[in-house]
C-alpha cells in the first residue's frame, strides 16, 4: 500500500436517537425546544402582556346595562278568546320576531326621538380607540373637498339617523335559554345613559306593541265597516231579486211546495181513483153484456149476478119468483103431465118472468155502459189535466232552480254579513284594550363597574396571544433549524465520528435578544479577557491545557492515532465546508497541542488564497510554501519555530498572481515537500482551504493520510456538508472525524434530549477548570 494511502475507516451506520420513539409527540424534543426558546418565549409573552396593559390604560371603559322582557300570551286572556295552543316552532318564531323588532331601526328611531339622543354628544361622538381614530383620520383625508351644502332639516335628520345607527351598534338582544324571556342590553361609556336607554328600549317595545295592536284593530275596524256596508247592500239586493223573480214566475209556495206540484199530486190521486172506477164499470158492463149476448132464456139461466154487483131489487125479486115458478112447474110436471094446464100456465108465467128479467138486464147493461163511458171520459179528462199541470210544473221547476240560486246567494251574503258584523264588534272592543302581550320583569340598573375592557380577560388573552406568538416564532425557528447542534447530528447525517465540541473562544457576536457574552474557558488566563487577540488564539490549547477546548483536540489526536496507527509520520489536513468556521485556529491549536506534548510537529498553511495562519506571524514571512513547491527556495528556509512549543510553521509569503492553487497543491513539488517533511516530523498538520468555494483540499487529498473536519456549531447547514462529502467518496473516506467549533456551551444542553451527555456539561467543569494547589497542612 502506498504511504500516502490508508484503509477506509469503519463508518457507523446512521441511527436514530436512542430515546426516540414512535409516538406522535416527542415529549423530550418538545421539552428541549421549550428550554432553548424560553427567553424568546418569555420576551413574546412580556411584550404582549405589556401591550395588553397599554390597551387597558388607553381603552375607554364601556358599561353595560340589561333589562329583561317576558313575552306572555296569558296577559290578554281575559279580553280575548281562548287562543289555540302553539307548537314549539311557532313559539320560537314569535320570540325570534320579537328579537328582530327590538333590533329594528324603527324602534331605534323611536328611542332616539323619545330621549332626544340626536342632541346627546355621548351618543353622537363617543370616545374613540386608537384604531378608530386612525380610521376616521384616513376617512376624513379621502373625503376632503367636493362637499355639498345641506339644510338644517337635513343635518338634523342626519344626526337622528346617526344616533339610531349607533344605538343599534350598542344594542344586544338575545333569548334567555329556551324560555320566553328576551334579554336586552345596551353598552355605553356613560353608565347612567346605558341604563336609561335600556329602559327606554323596553318601554318603547311595550308601547310599540300597544300601538301596533291599536293600529291593526283600527285599520281592521275601518275595513270591516266598509265591508259591512257593502255586504248589507248586496244582501238586501239579493233578497229583493229572489222575491221579484218568484213573483214574476208565479212561484207561489204552500207548505214549502209550489201550487202546481200540489195540483199535480191531487190530480194524480184522482186519476188513480178514476182509473179504478173505469176498470170497475168496464168489468160490470162486460159481464152484463156477455149475459145479454146469450139470449133471454140463457141470460136468465146463466145470470149469476150477486147482490154485491147490483142493487136492483126488481131483478132479485123476479129471479126469486122465476125460481119458485120453475120449481112448481117441475113438481107439477113430475106429478102430473107436462101438458097439465097448471104446468102450462106456470111455463107461461115463467116465460113472462124471464122476459122481464131480460129486459131488466138490458136496462142494467145500458146503465153500466153509460157509467163506464162516464168513468172513461173522466179518466181522459184527468189525464189531460195532469199533462197540462205537468208541463206548467216543469217550467216552474226550471224557474225554481234559478230561484234557489238567488235565495242561496241571499242567504250566503246574509251569513257573511253576520260573520263580519261579529268580527267588527270584536275589533271595536279590542281597539281600546290597554294591555300588551309582554311585560318587563327586570328593570335596567346603573352598572357600577365597566363590562369592557375586562382586565382579567384582556391580560389572560395577552398572555395566551404571547404564548401563541412565541410558539409560532419557535416553530418557524425550529423549522429553519438545519444546522449541526449535537454530536449525534454528525453521526446520523454524515456517518462520521464526532470528535467533540470546541467552545466559542473570544467575544461572542451580538444577538437579537441581547448582548453577546464570553464563552472562553473558565480557569484560564485567556478566559479573563473580554477579547482574545488573534495572535494568541494559536496557543489556546497550550495555555489552557485543562480546558474543554484542549480536551476536544486531544480526542482528535486519539482518533487520528487509532485510525492511522502503524504510521510513524502522519499527514493530517484540517478542512471546513465554509469560510469563517475557525479551521485555521483549530489547525494551529491542534498542531501546538501536539508540539507541546513532545511530538515533532509541522504546521503548513496551505490555504493559499486566504492564509490565516501566516497572518498571525510577525514579522510577515518573505519565503514560504509557494517558493518551496516551485523550487525557488528550500522548504526549510521558510520555517518559523514557536519558541514556547517548538512548533514548526511553514507559512505562505505574500505573493501576487497566485491563481491555480489546486494544481500547485497537487504538483510533484508539493509531493516532494511532504515526503521530505515525513522524514523529519511525526505530525504534519495542513491547514487547507474550505471545501465549498475551491477544490484545493480535494487536490491535496492524495498526499494526506486523513482529514479533520471543522463544522461551525449552529451555522453550517446539514445538507451543504453532506453534499460536499458525498460528491467525492475518496475524500469522504479519509475523514478522521468532525469537530463542532464555536459551540455555545450554555445553550448546548438545550438542544439535547433528557439523559444525553450534553445535559451534564455543567458537571464536567471541575475537570476543566485550573485549580491552584492547596497549601500543605
Amino acid at each position: 500500500m502506498p504511504m500516502n494511502q490508508r484503509p477506509l475507516p469503519l463508518t457507523p451506520v446512521p441511527t436514530l436517537r436512542g430515546d426516540e420513539t414512535d409516538s406522535f409527540i416527542d415529549l423530550n424534543r418538545l421539552a428541549a425546544i421549550v428550554a432553548r426558546r424560553a427567553r424568546m418565549a418569555a420576551a413574546c409573552v412580556l411584550v404582549c402582556f405589556a401591550l395588553g396593559v397599554v390597551y387597558l390604560v388607553v381603552a375607554t371603559p364601556v358599561y353595560t346595562s340589561q333589562t329583561q322582557i317576558l313575552l306572555d300570551e296569558n296577559l290578554s286572556k281575559y279580553a280575548e278568546e281562548e287562543p289555540s295552543p302553539q307548537s314549539a316552532q311557532q313559539a320560537d318564531t314569535k320570540i325570534s320576531s320579537a328579537v328582530e323588532i327590538l333590533k329594528s331601526g324603527e324602534l331605534a328611531l323611536r328611542v332616539t326621538d323619545a330621549q332626544k339622543l340626536s342632541e346627546n354628544e355621548t351618543i353622537l361622538n363617543p370616545p374613540k380607540s386608537l384604531p378608530a381614530m386612525a380610521k376616521a383620520a384616513v376617512k376624513s383625508l379621502f373625503s376632503l373637498g367636493g362637499g355639498t351644502e345641506i339644510t338644517e332639516a337635513q343635518a338634523e335628520n342626519g344626526r337622528r339617523q346617526k344616533a339610531a345607527a349607533l344605538l343599534q351598534q350598542g344594542l344586544s338582544v338575545e333569548r334567555v335559554a329556551r324560555s320566553s324571556v328576551v334579554a336586552l342590553s345596551f353598552r355605553s361609556t356613560d353608565p347612567q345613559l346605558a341604563a336609561t336607554i335600556a329602559n327606554a328600549y323596553a318601554g318603547a317595545y311595550l308601547t310599540d306593541q300597544l300601538n301596533a295592536n291599536f293600529d291593526a284593530t283600527e285599520k281592521a275596524s275601518v275595513w270591516l265597516q266598509e265591508r259591512l256596508t257593502d255586504l248589507r247592500q248586496r244582501s238586501e239586493k239579493a233578497s229583493l231579486d229572489a222575491e221579484r223573480f218568484k213573483v214574476e214566475n208565479g212561484l207561489t209556495l204552500t207548505r214549502g211546495e209550489l201550487m202546481s206540484e200540489q195540483q199535480l199530486t191531487e190530480l194524480n190521486g184522482q186519476l188513480i181513483v178514476a182509473q179504478a172506477d173505469t176498470a170497475s164499470a168496464f168489468a160490470r158492463y162486460s159481464q152484463f153484456k156477455a149475459i145479454l149476448e146469450q139470449g133471454a132464456e140463457n141470460a136468465v139461466k146463466n145470470a149469476t149476478i150477486s147482490s154485491a154487483q147490483t142493487n136492483n131489487s126488481v131483478i132479485q125479486d123476479l129471479r126469486t119468483r122465476y125460481l119458485a115458478v120453475s120449481k112448481r112447474e117441475q113438481a107439477i110436471a113430475e106429478n102430473f103431465k107436462p101438458d097439465h094446464p097448471q104446468a102450462v100456465a106456470l111455463r107461461a108465467e115463467k116465460a113472462e118472468l124471464s122476459g122481464q128479467i131480460f129486459r131488466e138486464l138490458q136496462q142494467l147493461t145500458g146503465s153500466y155502459r153509460n157509467e163506464y163511458e162516464v168513468a172513461k171520459s173522466r179518466e181522459a179528462s184527468l189525464r189531460e189535466s195532469i199533462e197540462g199541470v205537468a208541463g206548467n210544473n216543469s217550467k216552474a221547476n226550471r224557474s225554481l232552480v234559478k230561484l234557489r240560486e238567488l235565495e242561496q246567494r241571499a242567504t250566503a251574503l246574509k251569513t257573511l254579513y253576520e260573520s263580519y258584523l261579529g268580527r267588527y264588534e270584536e275589533a271595536s272592543q279590542q281597539q281600546s284594550f290597554p294591555i300588551a302581550k309582554a311585560r318587563v320583569i327586570s328593570q335596567a340598573g346603573i352598572p357600577s363597574s365597566p363590562s369592557s375592557p375586562k382586565k382579567t380577560m384582556v391580560l389572560a388573552f395577552s398572555i395566551v396571544l404571547g404564548t401563541m406568538l412565541a410558539a409560532a416564532i419557535a416553530g418557524f425557528l425550529e423549522f429553519r433549524e438545519r444546522f449541526f447542534r449535537l454530536e449525534e447530528d454528525v453521526r446520523s447525517i454524515l456517518g462520521h465520528k464526532s470528535l467533540g465540541y470546541l467552545p466559542f473562544v473570544g467575544k461572542a457576536p451580538k444577538t437579537f435578544w441581547g448582548k453577546g457574552h464570553s464563552h472562553s474557558r473558565r480557569g484560564s488566563d485567556i478566559a479573563a479577557e473580554s477579547e482574545i487577540p488573534l495572535s494568541r488564539m494559536t496557543r489556546i490549547a497550550v495555555e489552557a491545557p485543562r480546558s474543554a477546548f484542549a480536551e476536544t483536540l486531544r480526542n482528535a489526536k486519539l482518533a487520528s492515532d487509532v485510525i492511522l496507527q502503524g504510521r510513524p509520520n502522519r499527514v493530517i489536513g484540517v478542512v471546513s465546508a465554509l469560510p469563517g468556521e475557525g479551521k485555521s485556529t483549530i489547525a494551529a491549536n491542534f498542531a501546538g497541542l501536539l508540539a507541546a506534548s513532545g511530538k515533532r510537529t509541522l504546521l503548513i498553511d496551505a490555504d493559499l488564497r486566504n492564509p490565516s495562519v501566516s497572518g498571525m506571524i510577525s514579522p510577515p514571512p518573505k519565503t514560504g510554501l509557494v517558493e518551496a513547491v516551485l523550487g525557488e527556495e528550500e522548504w526549510t528556509a521558510g520555517l518559523r519555530v514557536d519558541p514556547q512549543t517548538r512548533l514548526a510553521i511553514l507559512p505562505v509569503a505574500p505573493r501576487e498572481r497566485l491563481y491555480h492553487t489546486n494544481e500547485l497543491l497537487a504538483s510533484q513539488g508539493m509531493e516532494a515537500l511532504i515526503a521530505q517533511a515525513r522524514k523529519t516530523f511525526d505530525y504534519i498538520i495542513v491547514d487547507l482551504a474550505p471545501l465549498a468555494p475551491v477544490i484545493d483540499a480535494k487536490a491535496f487529498s492524495p498526499l494526506a493520510d486523513g482529514f479533520l473536519m471543522v463544522v461551525e456549531w449552529g451555522r453550517t447547514p446539514f445538507r451543504l456538508v453532506r453534499d460536499l462529502l458525498q460528491s467525492d467518496p475518496q475524500f469522504n473516506a479519509k475523514i478522521l472525524g468532525v469537530m463542532l467549533n464555536k459551540t455555545d456551551m450554555d445553550q448546548l444542553g438545550k438542544y439535547s434530549d433528557f439523559g444525553a451527555a450534553e445535559k451534564y456539561r455543567k458537571s464536567y467543569e471541575k475537570y476543566y477548570v485550573e485549580q491552584p494547589l492547596k497549601p500543605a497542612q
